[in-house]
């Protein structure tokens, strides 16, 4: 079906029906319209996975690794064959529209979603998106780019108005979603902030330049709740409000166009809009597809295997430390919490269930494969904050299964569902049942230990907590928020402690009432006594000193990173500082891997021979990092945003709001390595760095002498592997001016293509650079301007370690003959190249 047989659809349609079209169906469907041969479309979730519709950890997803690790491989190939892997999953739960990626900027490093999204550059975020995109639509789902635009942090995200310069808007910020656009994105999702007094679902930067000036044809749906009020955003380019049926739209769209309060003609090109979008997906006049894996379970896996060593960032190698040789090695000691119970995926609204996970202790006992002793110690005590209840230490009361039994009861106690369940976090039952007053979780536990527990009820209202018969917590907890990853995924915990004697089970009984608007999440939760700290890390100093080699495995907490608050510090949580340091004064030979979604403080980072980047790497996070540490494959990751060693160095850090409710981007265009350039200070790894196990010679750059404005053109870096082994070299190519009329950074990326070669071999990275690549946004004319003259291009391998330079001219004559540069050149273009 063409757009030219869309139109007459509209014809079908009364305005009943058209104006129904534009409110979600439920939570995450649209409703069907038989009239013109439209099922309904479903939605999920999934930057890292695909939930599907229900948020149930029996249903489960295979899990990539997060975003900004996907980011960090700088392998746009890659990407694709991930999307491609994402529209498999799709269509195995009978998703239609995928909501990812997540094109906002790593613009502070205590953003709390930064796992969700690419890095700071938004070249890098844009080639990216555009990359999984591609791959996403290839098999017939819709990606969707979110959340447009400035959606930055998480602090009261629901309300911040972000104020920022034209300049800074056009070249930063929308960058990445017209990049999205030019990949032929079918849908995309506008942010709950306001940016200059206007929320973003009212935007008129959704009509300018969205819509007219990048002719994107697909709908804005709207972030679920984002349409709170009802004639800005229907006379706006906003054309779908999730979730429904209740909202804004709903109630009163209609009432408001036979008004004459909102034209005909902007409710026609929302519809228009979403047929458009059925048609891609193939729900309007076409059965849905039957789904057929594409490719095998062995070979998913394979493939997220890969995607962890392709985006770990190996940041230090001093020595050679690194890959281990398995032939050489007697004892591993492995160290830290997260070596068990690794982080795979940030926390909120983008979380899902993998079926399994490979943790980094399983993944080096598997390379090792027996030959080599392998002696884990966490080094820290358990955690004091409690975590749900799990199939290994409960079970169901009534059947007696590992897990929980989940009940809805009336108001008067009398059960109308029953469940068993295999966590004790419930963001939803199974089903919803007319009548429900109340949400119970009961489970049998036999604590391991004996001593005081803390136990926790997380939910909303009337809460109670019993154990064996005896009430310990009851309450009324009112609803205190209307950010929809509080109320209805991560509401509060509400804790009691309770003495409890080893290996003597015990009934425990939570419950919380239901209310309209403060869903239905619950939470059972432990944590037990606090154990010796001293001992803990005494036992793992004396296995680091005992092992030929220490692995500690570091990193952040759901907490400390996730949707819905921005982080309070960058340094990583409960003592993981003082173990590192114990464990490298024992083994002059450790590793350590770090587990986080973004930027963390690494105080001790200079005194560690071998540091390992992994991010929240997916399911198969252990065995993706047993093959970079044993040296089966290349740590291929090169840094997407740039790591400061410690928090009072970096220097664009605010997401907080004032208290007029704005937020001011006062840096300008100067973010990430930018920031730091400006600042002229040195951080501790930049922007685009990252080892492998091999070197790289920069030998020369060639590049046209003279360019068109706005014409594309290619530059040319020639690089010899220097190393023991074949490897792949990210080369980067950024731009400078120096003495320009207009606000520039001292230099951005505009390029970059990776090379492979054995030794001693030469390859040349072919970087083809926009023609809008010398351009600048020009806030007098409100478009792209060039300014004539010469440019400064310098390749590297990181923001901060560019030995090649050359420039380029500006001009409206045809190009001339190029120039060429030979290492040692000064990175900073202040004397002319040597000219070949």
């Amino acid at each position: 079906m063409t757009d030219e047989e869309i139109d007459p659809l509209l014809d079908k349609l009364d305005a009943t029906q058209k104006v129904r079209l534009l409110t979600g169906a439920s939570t995450w469907r649209t409703y069907p319209e038989p009239a013109v041969g439209l099922r309904a479309l479903t939605l999920s979730d999934g930057p890292a996975g695909v939930r599907g519709e229900t948020w149930d950890e029996r249903e489960t997803s295979l899990v990539l690794p997060s975003p900004t690790a996907l980011a960090a491989s700088w392998d746009e190939r890659l990407l694709t064959d991930l999307g491609a892997l994402l529209a498999s999953e799709a269509r195995r739960k009978g998703v239609d529209v995928l909501l990812a990626p997540t094109l906002n900027l790593h613009r502070s490093p205590l953003g709390g979603r930064h796992f969700e999204c690419f890095s700071e550059d938004p070249l890098l975020t844009g080639r990216t998106g555009a990359a999984l995109i591609q791959g996403i639509q290839s098999g017939g789902v819709a990606a969707t780019a979110k959340h447009f635009v400035a959606n930055d942090a998480e602090t009261d995200r629901l309300s911040v108005d972000v104020h920022m310069d034209e300049q800074t808007l056009h070249e930063v910020y929308l960058a990445p979603f017209e990049a999205a656009v030019e990949a032929g994105v079918w849908a995309v999702m506008s942010a709950y902030n306001s940016v200059d007094g206007t929320t973003m679902s009212a935007s008129p930067l959704l009509e300018h330049p969205l819509k007219s000036d990048w002719a994107f044809e697909g709908p804005v749906v709207s972030d679920w709740g984002g349409v709170r009020t009802l004639l800005g955003t229907a006379r706006s380019a906003q054309d779908l409000a999730m979730p429904g049926p209740e909202g804004p739209w709903a109630a009163g769209l209609l009432i408001a166009l036979e008004q004459g309060l909102v034209s005909a003609d902007a409710v026609d090109d929302k519809v228009r809009r979403l047929l458009r979008l059925a048609r891609r997906v193939g729900a309007l006049g076409s059965p849905r597809l039957v789904w057929r894996p594409a490719v095998a379970p062995a070979a998913q896996r394979a493939l997220l295997r890969r995607a962890v060593a392709a985006g770990s960032v190996l940041l230090r190698n001093e020595g050679r430390l690194l890959p281990l040789d398995p032939a050489g090695l007697r004892s591993v000691a492995v160290i830290g919490p997260h070596a068990t119970a690794v982080r795979i995926q940030g926390g909120g609204s983008a979380e899902v269930f993998p079926q399994s996970v490979v943790t980094p202790l399983a993944g080096i006992r598997e390379a090792l494969g027996g030959e080599a002793t392998v002696t884990y110690r966490p080094g820290l005590p358990p955690s004091p904050r409690p975590r749900p209840l799990n199939r290994d230490w409960s079970r169901d009361p009534r059947s007696g299964e590992p897990g929980v039994l989940v009940r809805l009861l009336d108001a008067d106690g009398a059960e109308l569902h029953a469940e068993h369940r295999l966590s004790g976090r419930i963001v939803e039952p199974s089903v919803t049942v007319e009548g429900a007053a109340c949400v119970e979780i009961r489970a049998l536990v036999r604590p391991a230990v004996g001593g005081v527990w803390t136990w926790a009820v997380g939910g909303w209202g009337a809460i109670s907590l019993s154990v064996d018969g005896r009430e310990v917590l009851a309450g009324s907890f009112p609803l205190d928020s209307d950010d929809p990853t509080r109320v209805h995924v991560a509401p509060p915990e509400h804790c009691a402690q309770v003495e409890l004697a080893a290996g003597e089970e015990v009934e425990v009984v939570a419950r919380r009432s239901l209310a309209p608007r403060s869903g239905v999440a619950t939470i059972l939760a432990a944590a037990p006594p606090a154990g010796d700290a001293a001992s803990a890390l005494n036992e793992a100093v004396a296995a680091a000193r005992a092992a030929d080699v220490a692995v500690v495995v570091v990193g952040t907490t759901e907490q400390s990173e996730s949707e819905g608050h921005d982080r309070e510090h960058l340094g990583l949580p409960e003592g993981q500082d003082a173990l590192v340091k114990a464990v490298v004064r024992a083994n002059p030979r450790t590793v350590v891997v770090v587990n986080a979604g973004g930027p963390v403080a690494l105080p001790w980072h200079t005194r560690v021979p071998a540091l390992l980047l992994a991010w929240f790497p997916g399911q198969e996070a252990g065995g993706g990092l047993a093959d970079v540490l044993f040296g089966r494959a290349e740590p291929g990751g090169r840094l997407p945003t740039t790591w400061g060693a410690a928090q009072a160095d970096v220097p664009v850090l605010e997401t907080r709001p004032g208290p007029d409710g704005q937020l001011h981007y006062e840096e300008g265009l100067h973010i990430g390595y930018r920031a730091w350039l400006r600042a002229g200070t040195e951080p501790a790894y930049w922007f685009g760095h990252g080892l492998g196990y091999t070197g790289w010679e920069y030998e020369e750059l060639t590049a046209p002498g003279a360019v068109r404005a706005g014409e594309p053109f290619e530059v040319r870096v020639r690089v010899r592997n220097s190393g023991r082994r074949r490897g792949r070299e990210v080369v980067q190519v950024y731009l400078a001016r120096s003495g320009s009329a207009v606000e520039r950074p001292v230099r951005r990326l505009i390029g970059y293509a990776a090379v492979e070669a054995a030794p001693g071999e030469s390859a040349v990275a072919v970087v083809r650079v926009s023609g809008r690549a010398l351009a600048h946004w020009s806030a007098e004319r409100h478009g792209w301007e060039t300014e004539a003259g010469n440019f400064t291009l310098l390749g590297g391998r990181s923001a901060g370690d560019l030995p090649l330079a050359a420039t380029v001219t500006a001009a409206t004559a045809p190009p001339v003959s190029g120039t060429s540069a030979k290492e040692g050149t000064d990175r900073d273009g202040e004397r002319s190249p040597l000219m070949l």
